[in-house]
């Protein structure tokens, strides 16, 4: 399985995404790709946000050395999934994808959890730390719900 995680700049959710599945996958012993992407180019090369890096490894996941890029229409031929951590970015990747965009192939994160209910990730990025730590459990929580669901 390869999945690529998508936010918009590729700083606070998505790199939090990748922590997360990449430290289940190991748990479960799985060989997956997992990878993070932003659609945005404003933060390319650079490590995560200082408070994303801060709570996952306060929860044991350590995310210091991934460095954000821009997701590329070429996604679409190297990953399995393509998961859109919020509405706005799931438009920006069909614009991107077209006419690759595939309806499998691409989902919005959290209708994994909570099926054609079109909820977003919220983006911490303008606040406090504090707001960094219900986004890690969001994710989290639905990082284990696509495991489960797909390492059958």
């Amino acid at each position: 399985m390869k999945i690529l995680f998508v936010c918009l700049g590729n700083i606070c959710r998505s790199p939090i995404a990748e922590g997360v599945m990449k430290s289940l996958v190991l748990q479960n012993q799985l060989h997956w790709q997992i990878e993070s992407a932003g659609t945005e180019s404003y933060h390319v090369g650079q490590p995560p946000h200082v408070f994303s890096q801060e709570v996952c490894l306060e929860k044991g996941i350590d995310i210091s050395d991934q460095r954000a890029r821009q997701f590329q229409k070429s996604d679409f031929d190297h990953f399995d999934k393509i998961y859109a951590l919020a509405t706005d970015v799931l438009h920006e990747i069909t614009l991107v994808g077209k006419p690759k965009t595939n309806k499998d192939q691409l989902v919005l994160f959290l209708n994994e959890q909570y099926p054609l209910q079109q909820k977003s990730v919220k983006d911490p990025w303008y606040g406090t730390k504090e707001g960094y730590y219900p986004v890690f459990d969001e994710i989290k929580s639905c990082c284990e719900v696509i495991l489960e669901k797909y390492r059958k």
